[in-house]
């Protein structure tokens, strides 16, 4: 079967950004943008992100496309996936850009069947907007697949075969263990950067402390200028393993405050030279 017609739900960055790595490999590909948001359709148009798009998700009836990626926060998925039950043909393929599964992916399959498959692009940036598409943002990358037993095996290979057309390395992962581990590395640092944001607006008393960033500070941030409907929704419906992870965070913060506190030199140096290691193994690791 070869993908024709393929019909992105969010014209923003990232649903945005899997259109142009698709049109980058295959010119010829028909894509329908539907977001709530008539102007990030006439600019997903302008910019020729997308070929066609709408506000009103009814119109993907008469497009017929074979592949619906769903590409909004992901609370607004059970409600979406409701309305193209009623929609799209049988043998459609859905499948989203989430950056949580466990029971989403299994609430998912058991309205649209075993074409839904999960995945989660392990790309992006701060950026939210559709005129920030990029068609190289997923080349490099790692693509998460997260089937169940109920997934139809056809339909995962070809979007398995479609994401690595577009240069990204898939790999395949159990929904639950996947919103553990990304629960740790993607969405706690992401709570991280916008409690820090938090703590300044605090300390700002008499003296505006954002007049004064230093180069560490802007990194350290970036990620708290990112959407912040998308973080609210990824972090309810990932709520417990965020919790989880921002216990263990304060844990070692009021670890490190004691170090400090009681001027604890050794046990402080250890402290930040076993940080430091385990940091560095990332850049040897993925290298």
């Amino acid at each position: 079967m070869r993908i024709e017609r393929v019909a992105i739900i969010g014209v923003g960055f990232m649903g945005g950004s899997f259109c142009l790595a698709l049109k980058n490999v295959y010119p010829s590909m028909r894509t329908f943008g539907i977001d709530i948001n008539e102007q990030a359709i006439e600019i997903g148009k302008e910019l020729k992100v997308i070929d066609q798009g709408s506000t009103d998700i009814s119109e993907l009836k008469d497009f017929n496309p074979q592949l619906v990626v769903l590409a909004s926060p992901v609370r607004t998925f059970i409600e979406i996936a409701q309305s193209l039950r009623e929609l799209i043909d049988k043998e459609c393929i859905v499948t989203d850009l989430g950056s949580v599964k466990g029971h989403l992916v299994y609430e998912l399959e058991n309205i649209l069947g075993p074409r839904f498959v999960g995945g989660h692009p392990i790309a992006g940036t701060e950026k939210s907007g559709v005129q920030y598409s990029r068609n190289d943002l997923f080349k490099g990358k790692r693509f998460i697949i997260t089937p169940t037993t109920f997934t139809d095996k056809d339909a995962k290979s070809l979007l398995k075969s479609l994401w690595e057309e577009i240069g990204s390395f898939v790999e395949e992962m159990d929904p639950h263990l996947h919103d553990y581990i990304f629960g740790a590395v993607s969405h706690l640092p992401h709570a991280v950067a916008f409690a820090l944001i938090d703590a300044l607006i605090r300390l700002s008393d008499g003296v505006d402390l954002f007049k004064y960033p230093g180069a560490g500070f802007k990194d350290f941030t970036r990620i708290a200028a990112s959407d912040p409907i998308m973080w609210r929704d990824i972090f309810l419906e990932n709520k417990e393993n965020v919790v989880k992870c921002i216990d263990a965070y304060i844990n070692s913060l009021s670890k490190l405050k004691i170090l400090i506190q009681d001027g604890l030199e050794k046990e402080l140096t250890l402290y930040l030279e076993e940080a430091r290691e385990n940091r560095n193994k990332i850049d040897r690791n993925n290298g």
